[in-house]
């Protein structure tokens, strides 16, 4: 999943880049509707952390319910340690998607500055 979000998460990296390719300079002003480029910027922009934001709260939705689970069986049997193994890996996993909650708002903010 981090690797997707890496991924998904070019149009923001790219921010500056967009901007100066979508502001047209002197020559190109008759050519090109910097309106409309900047609108269809906004709204890539806003796509990608709608989807993005998505998917991590899918993620998290998923593992909290395995973790729930894991939960509910490890009160079953005390003694298994494959349970308790698999039930820390995806707590951590479920911490992990969290923060990339945290990571997203970070990212989201320092995209709208720069278009701000």
């Amino acid at each position: 999943i981090q690797e997707l979000l890496r991924v998904m998460r070019t149009i923001d990296d790219r921010i500056v880049h967009e901007l100066n390719t979508t502001i047209p300079t002197a020559s190109f002003v008759g050519k090109v509707d910097p309106g409309q480029t900047c609108k269809e910027l906004y709204e890539s922009l806003m796509d990608a952390h709608s989807n993005r934001e998505r998917i991590i709260k899918n993620c998290i939705s998923q593992t909290s319910a395995v973790v729930k689970t894991l939960k509910e069986e490890r009160e079953k049997a005390h003694e298994d340690a494959a349970l308790l193994k698999q039930l820390r890996k995806e707590q951590t996993k479920l911490k992990l998607m969290q923060s990339e909650l945290n990571v997203e708002e970070v990212v989201n903010d320092r995209s709208w500055k720069v278009l701000s």
